[in-house]
């Protein structure tokens, strides 16, 4: 179905309109229609796109394309080119959820000045739709920094203990990572003799020319610690779980649940195969690094008693399989990093606002001050214990992360056999954690100091307020891991248009370190 208006333009801009209408003196029933209208409609045309992607499209060709002329086009080379491949669709899609689940949450929360609230939340959601849309990558990086400003500001000002320096140590390392990407990125353009920062005409330039290999590996260097930081790369990881902690949260799910794939999905996306020769080269350090995500910060996780910091650093682990899908150099191990980080998007942003609701039964987030809690909110339990299978990757009830965990797996197995053992401990450390976690918080006597809280605090169940977020963000978790190829369907056609050129470095790693982009590709 055709619409009248161009739908990824307009899942930018009606969260960012939405946002400055939240800046006039509304009655706060009147803010919270206009908040849900810039929350939903994004969701919607999520599923638009998703539903209309066209089957006969090209693979490494993009649906909905459109180009904006800013005015910048013959100097600088920018221009507002949006447009979804196989790739891109699923993680706009994916945001579209994750962003009206949060809205929906942020909508019942009894923050000070709630219009103020909502609006950098929805500005946070603009920013967030147009990073995944966007071809040209000046804006690409332009979208992630505009809603991280938002996050720094919503941290800093509504976020609970420590906030000021949570806030403070987000900007210092996430602004490192972003300036070393912006040099990344501007190496690329620089290099590569393209006139614009666009990704299609930096793939057909790099087609005809080449990249020397010097290059490829300065600018990969660049981004991997650049895009690593900002993903939160062991060991470049601290700011992620005190952020969390201290975050609203609506933010962390909103920044854990999408912002953070922003470098993984800038690895997949422009990284590898504008870079084969340079992603050869620092594979091996990068496959090491992330397995530090995944033992040490999963040990760390292990260890935490506060209920929201697990989940924080129970993230930063599980992106540890992100990176290691990335240094397999392979279209099987990118096409399990994007599936990974849709399913990652989603229950980790369910874990997030799950916690909040047992802290709003319990006044704590310390697990040892809690226990039987599933007897006053078993559909309470019933959702926790879903997000934390989920999380664990495991294959029921039809959830999609162990899709994505599977094929990354496999992909390990293809690159480096021996690899898959430690990484397997990811799935023990993370059943520890989470099972334990479901055990001191549901079952077992409660606390003496939970016991205390019920004398003065009648504990109920969630209601619908909570329940629909939950669901919203479950029933695509669940649809799409018992269908999982609706989504890899266009993903496959588009890896194999564009990842020959990564497959073939590291087949051939002797040959000239020269970027080539198949026919197909461009």
């Amino acid at each position: 179905m055709q619409l009248p208006f161009d739908p990824l333009l307009a899942a930018i801009l009606v969260p960012l309109a939405a946002a400055l209408l939240l800046l006039a003196p509304l009655p706060i029933r009147a803010a919270k229609a206009v908040a849900l209208v810039g929350f939903l409609l994004p969701a919607l045309l999520g599923f638009h796109t998703w539903w209309h992607f066209p089957t006969e499209l090209g693979g490494a060709d993009y649906a909905f394309r459109s180009i904006y002329d800013t005015g910048l086009r013959d100097a600088l080379g920018i221009s507002l080119h949006l447009g979804l491949n196989g790739i891109s669709m699923p993680l706009f899609l994916m945001a579209g959820v994750v962003g009206l689940a949060a809205g929906l949450y942020a909508m019942q929360s009894k923050a000070e000045r709630p219009r103020l609230y909502l609006g950098l939340l929805l500005v946070m959601q603009g920013g967030l739709m147009g990073v995944f849309a966007s071809i040209d990558i000046f804006f690409f990086y332009f979208f992630h920094e505009f809603a991280l400003i938002a996050t720094f500001i919503m941290v800093g000002v509504w976020g609970g203990r420590d906030r000021s320096y949570a806030a403070m140590k987000m900007t210092i390392y996430l602004t490192l990572g972003a300036m070393l990407s912006l040099l990344g990125f501007i190496l690329i353009y620089t290099k590569s003799g393209a006139e614009s920062f666009d990704l299609i005409a930096l793939r057909e330039e790099i087609a005809l020319n080449g990249l020397s290999g010097t290059v490829q590996n300065y600018a990969f260097g660049l981004l991997l610690f650049g895009l690593g930081i900002l993903v939160s790369l062991f060991p470049f990881h601290t700011w992620a779980p005190l952020g969390y902690g201290a975050a609203p949260s609506s933010v962390s799910m909103l920044h854990a649940g999408v912002l953070k794939k922003f470098g993984l999905y800038g690895f997949v996306q422009i990284a590898l195969p504008l870079l084969p020769a340079g992603a050869l080269a620092w594979s091996p350090a990068l496959l090491w690094l992330a397995l530090g995500n995944i033992v040490v910060i999963g040990l760390i996780a292990i260890a935490q008693r506060d209920l929201k910091q697990m989940v924080g650093y129970g993230s930063v682990m599980h992106v540890g399989y992100g990176f290691i899908g990335v240094a397999c150099l392979s279209s099987l191990g990118a096409g399990g990093v994007v599936l990974f980080m849709v399913a990652h998007g989603l229950s980790v942003s369910l874990l997030f606002l799950l916690s909040t609701s047992v802290y709003h039964r319990t006044g704590t987030f310390d697990m040892d001050d809690m226990g039987g809690l599933v007897k006053k909110a078993p559909v309470l339990a019933a959702f926790f214990l879903t997000a934390v299978l989920a999380s664990i990757g495991l294959p029921g009830p039809g959830l999609l992360n162990f899709w994505g965990e599977l094929t990354i797996f496999m992909a390990v197995y293809d690159h480096a056999g021996w690899m898959v053992v430690p990484a397997l401990l990811g799935v023990v450390i993370s059943a520890i954690y989470g099972l334990r976690a479901m055990g001191k918080v549901f079952y077992g006597q409660p606390s003496a100091a939970f016991l205390k809280h019920q004398e003065k605090n009648a504990v109920t169940d969630i209601g619908w307020g909570e329940r629909i977020p939950a669901l919203v963000l479950l029933v695509t978790l669940v649809g799409f891991g018992v269908w999982p190829r609706a989504l890899t369907e266009p993903l496959n056609r588009t890896l194999e248009a564009v990842y020959p050129v990564v497959e073939a470095a590291k087949a051939a790693p002797a040959t000239p370190a020269v970027a080539h982009v198949s026919a197909d590709a461009r």
